[in-house]
């Protein structure tokens, strides 16, 4: 019974999870918009980090409650499923092409900040120190994004923010009760994955690396599969790609900073491996820059492959 319960409690956190990041989102966007700040802005933080709400949510109250392996889990897992789970089933939903910039920078990107995560966290530790580094590079990717987007080489906003305007009122009491949702979701999340960690004899990692990883990748999985089915495969890479990049930066570096999260050994093997699945993207889309059925097959062989390795 007391399973069930917990299994209950964890569901019940993912969907107050992915429903308070989509009230935030909408809330604060409009809020913005009110205020005269430029969509494009708007489309490139406020929308862009949505996505990435509960892995923040979870990773900020996991490293609060001293469950650090749940906060690097999280995110870590979080970037593998993006890429092998989610772009799996996309492609074989829809062959997907992939747009140069990703091709030549935005998944190199990925690659190379997976890679300066594992190096500061060598030493057993995200400290301050390296959560400051973390957040500067955030900064210069959104400086990057705005740049590219201002010279038209990207999007930076979609027709569907422009009907989500909301009144005043009704904006921040989405943003008000959006935040809520996601500050309760993310507490009834991390306890009950705790609580079935000890109940299974499993590790807060292996917890943390599959079945949060999986809650927190709702707002991704749901995005980017509807885009497939929709003919809108740009959409599904581009979420992904830049859903994996705020994971690391933004919010491993915020989590660091707010208190030193403690990197355990067996997080450079995922590390590694969150990197090597962003080479397996790249290797996949260079040929014709394009992600077949196949293609997606075999991403989600891969996905089989480190499940299988991590039990």
């Amino acid at each position: 019974m007391e399973m069930l319960i917990q299994l209950a409690l964890l569901a019940l956190g993912f969907v107050l999870l992915v429903k308070g990041a989509d009230w935030f989102v909408d809330g604060a966007a409009s809020v913005a918009a009110k205020l005269g700040i430029p969509q494009l802005v708007i489309g490139l933080t406020i929308v862009a980090m949505g996505t990435s709400a509960p892995e923040a949510a979870v990773s900020l109250t996991a490293a609060f409650h001293g469950n650090a392996d749940i906060t690097i889990g999280n995110v870590v897992g979080s970037n593998i499923l993006n890429v092998l789970v989610i772009l799996g089933l996309a492609a074989l939903i829809c062959p997907m092409a992939v747009a140069k910039l990703t091709v030549l920078v935005d998944i190199p990107v990925t690659i190379a900040i997976s890679l300066l995560l594992l190096g500061l966290g060598f030493d057993g530790s995200i400290s301050r120190l390296d959560a400051g580094i973390l957040l500067v590079v955030f900064i210069g990717y959104l400086s990057y994004l705005f740049i590219m987007t201002k010279k038209g080489l990207i999007s930076g906003e979609s027709e569907e923010e422009d009907a989500k305007i909301q009144s005043v009122p009704k904006a921040l009491l989405c943003t008000v009760l959006g935040l809520a949702l996601i500050i309760v979701g993310s507490n009834f999340a991390v306890d009950a994955a705790s609580a079935i960690a000890k109940m299974l004899g499993l590790s807060e990692r292996f917890i943390g690396l599959t079945i949060v990883a999986l809650g927190t990748s709702l707002p991704e999985l749901f995005t980017s599969v509807a885009a497939a089915i929709k003919k809108n495969p740009d959409m599904a890479i581009g979420n992904i790609v830049g859903s994996n990049i705020f994971n690391i930066l933004f919010i491993v570096g915020l989590s660091g900073m707010v208190i030193p999260v403690p990197f355990a050994p067996p997080f450079r093997f995922d590390t590694i491996f969150a990197a090597g699945t962003m080479l397996l993207l790249l290797l996949l889309s260079l040929p014709n820059r394009r992600l077949g059925r196949v293609d997606g097959f075999i991403l989600l062989m891969g996905y089989i492959a480190y499940f299988w390795t991590i039990l």
